[in-house]
């Protein structure tokens, strides 16, 4: 890592994780393998940042106010990617056991440095997915060229975010700007 952190993918230490390692790996990892509109790629991070903006707000749509502790949980639900990559869904599926097993070895990792449990919470793992695929909807009919009908298909009925929030998170940011508002939303969560 540029951190000069070395990691073990088979036996990943939470002691060689670095947020800042995680920001750079995501901020130049692209979404969707980079099949969409921009001049810049739809990074992992960009959408990390979005999932955990869309967490946060249908928790509020339904009167709850996210813990911290989950927020940064959503903020931090494709970290595994910085070392590994973004593998579309049924390439995924395809590959099995063997990829699930390697990111949910560093994803444990990752919890455990950054105090979070190394399994997470059942109500916690629906709250990502549910966001998960509210920012893929948006991505995949913003940037991927998906129709509605198409992505409702994939990815269920849309979470509406306001036009300003939709411009701001949904226009593809440079990698710098990318990783620079990773880490400031993770700075705001830890505080």
């Amino acid at each position: 890592m540029l951190s000069g952190r070395r990691l073990d993918l088979l036996d990943p230490s939470p002691l060689d994780i670095e947020v800042e390692d995680i920001a750079h790996g995501l901020a130049r990892v692209a979404r969707w393998n980079g099949q969409t509109h921009g001049p810049n790629i739809f990074s992992v991070a960009q959408h990390s940042v979005l999932v955990e903006l869309i967490a946060r707000r249908q928790a509020q749509a339904r009167g709850i106010d996210l813990d911290r502790r989950w927020r940064l949980a959503v903020l931090l639900h494709d970290a595994p990617e910085y070392v590994i990559g973004d593998m579309i869904s049924p390439f995924k599926a395809v590959l099995g056991g063997d990829y699930k097993a390697v990111e949910a070895r560093l994803l444990a990792a990752i919890s455990l440095r950054f105090g979070l449990p190394t399994v997470w919470p059942a109500a916690l793992v629906r709250v990502v997915k549910e966001a998960d695929r509210a920012s893929a909807f948006l991505e995949a009919t913003r940037l991927a060229g998906f129709d509605l009908a198409e992505a409702r298909g994939f990815f269920g009925h849309p979470f509406p975010l306001d036009p300003a929030s939709e411009k701001h998170h949904l226009a593809p940011w440079s990698a710098d700007e990318a990783k620079a508002r990773f880490l400031a939303r993770f700075r705001d969560i830890v505080g």
